[in-house]
């Protein structure tokens, strides 16, 4: 017994009603593979002004954290392996506190060859100086002596001789002596030399050798920093401001300051000094209506105390402006009004 009718046809109706189960199955999966498009408040709102600053003409400018004495990157004025590191990030030292030392094993024994030097010459000093005493001690007797017949020219020339010649071996001796302090005193320089002191006061920002290492003092200018330090106490901000909009701001007012991503946490920043040199913007925000192709002017700004801070962390910015209160529109640094 046949399960389906003998006059059933494949090709013209199964084959359909296949097709139209395909379609259906299409349209589902593409119906509920839609994007949700739906509008939503956004997590994070921009940052803005808030205050009286928000009601008043005001510039807005992204900025960098920095230390109050810059960054400074410490080098080495010798080569050499490094012996012994004596500090790590977050360390805070003081003035003339050794950082790392290099290698010293050469220098000491050079200090060790000038000292037997300086040894030397000074023996040698002593012995031409009791030469020439004996020398001058021997041509006074000769001098004493009434009876011209007594004693021979020759003899008399030959004592002149050793006064001279002792006398020259004493004025070696002591130019000798001189030759091994300069020595010596050179490789008490060099020894000191390598150990590497902090330049300032501050804090330790970064660490980028290890004990056994080698450093030269032939770095290029794309090397990488040994050891960078600065000044954290108090902190500043570096922001950077378009030279179009430089013109209205009210250089040596307060600025509110806030964390990238952090627009409630705001803080007053106290003027310290712009710089007298407008230079090309380096500082990139990464916003898709940023121009990179401007200059800035870098005005300086002090962080109060606390932790919401760190070197190098970005930060937006709003500067009170001396403009009409009409110009109230905020353009950050680098990007143009719509």
């Amino acid at each position: 017994m046949a399960i389906l009718p003998e006059n059933l046809s494949f090709s013209r109706k199964i084959m359909p009603i296949l097709a139209v189960i395909g379609l259906i199955a299409a349209v589902y999966f593409i119906v509920t593979g839609l994007p949700d498009r739906e509008l939503s408040e956004p997590d994070r709102e921009p940052p803005k002004a808030s205050g009286e600053l928000a009601n008043s003409a005001r510039v807005a400018g992204a900025g960098l954290v920095e230390p109050s004495s810059e960054i400074i990157d410490v080098g080495t004025a010798l080569s050499g392996l490094i012996a012994d590191l004596r500090v790590q990030p977050g360390d805070f030292v003081e003035k003339g506190q050794p950082l790392f030392v290099v290698d010293d094993r050469a220098i000491r024994a050079r200090l060790q060859e000038t000292n037997a030097a300086v040894g030397e010459a000074r023996a040698a000093i002593r012995e031409a100086q009791t030469a020439r005493s004996t020398a001058q001690r021997q041509l006074a007797l000769y001098g004493q002596i009434d009876d011209p017949a007594a004693v021979s020219q020759s003899e008399v020339i030959r004592a002149e001789g050793e006064v001279a010649a002792a006398t020259s071996r004493l004025e070696l001796a002591r130019a000798r002596l001189t030759a091994a302090q300069a020595g010596a005193s050179s490789a008490r320089t060099e020894l000191g030399r390598l150990t590497v002191r902090a330049p300032i006061a501050g804090e330790i920002l970064a660490v980028n050798i290890r004990p056994g290492e080698f450093v030269s003092n032939q770095g290029g200018g794309n090397s990488t920093p040994f050891i960078q330090m600065g000044e954290t106490r108090p902190l500043h901000v570096r922001i950077d401001v378009d030279e179009n909009e430089a013109v209205r701001l009210n250089l040596g007012a307060s600025a509110i300051v806030s964390p990238r991503g952090a627009a409630d946490s705001q803080v007053e920043a106290k003027f310290v000094r712009a710089e007298p040199q407008v230079v090309p913007k380096r500082q990139l925000t990464n916003s898709a209506a940023e121009r990179v192709d401007v200059r800035v002017l870098q005005v300086i700004y002090a962080l109060p105390e606390g932790d919401a801070f760190r070197v190098g962390q970005q930060v937006d910015a709003f500067i009170p402006a001396r403009s009409s209160s009409s110009d109230t529109a905020e353009t950050p640094a680098g990007e143009t009004e719509e």
